[in-house]
């Protein structure tokens, strides 16, 4: 860890977290958001599961971070394992929101990384006390084997999105 001097592989830093802005074109765009659950208990649950890496763990990744909890500048390699074969994902987070009724970061590809671009994961609790939790990113290939890779890349991509959202629904569940 400890590449804060290296720059992040990709330019309009922040774009994941700015409402009612599209993402930047020239890249592929994942939006998806799910209903977890009702109350500030089950919000609150989920927001530190997202802000303390729990997400990434219950989605299966192995994660070393410079912190427990996300804020601007730590970095974090999420490793995942197909098989044998494992492939380290560095990030930096480019930003946190922990607010009353909203909580999350977002974080950007570091060289190394298979994808260049930034994703974010957002816990909301509505004025209707409906707790959502959405995935926003965008990116294109950051390596020769994972534009190759091109369908394979995005389904894997796909899968693991649908596991962070599934471990926002465990962790709302208390689970």
């Amino acid at each position: 860890m400890g590449r804060m001097s290296e720059v992040l592989t990709y330019s309009d830093v922040g774009a994941t977290l700015r409402d009612g802005v599209s993402l930047p074109s020239g890249y592929h765009h994942v939006e998806r958001r799910v209903r977890v659950g009702e109350g500030a208990e089950v919000f609150r649950r989920v927001a530190d599961g997202v802000l303390g890496w729990e997400v990434s763990r219950g989605a299966g990744l192995d994660v070393r971070a410079d912190a427990v909890r996300a804020a601007v500048g730590v970095e974090v390699t999420s490793t995942l394992r197909l098989g044998p074969v494992r492939f380290a994902a560095p990030c930096r987070v480019v930003g946190v929101l922990d607010e009353a009724d909203r909580a999350g970061f977002a974080y950007g590809t570091l060289r190394g990384h298979p994808e260049s671009g930034e994703e974010a994961f957002v816990v909301e609790c509505g004025p209707d006390d409906v707790v959502w939790f959405t995935i926003r990113a965008f990116s294109r290939p950051g390596t020769w084997w994972s534009y190759l890779g091109g369908p394979v890349t995005r389904a894997i991509q796909h899968r693991v999105t649908t596991r962070y959202l599934a471990a926002g629904r465990r962790l709302a569940d208390g689970a």
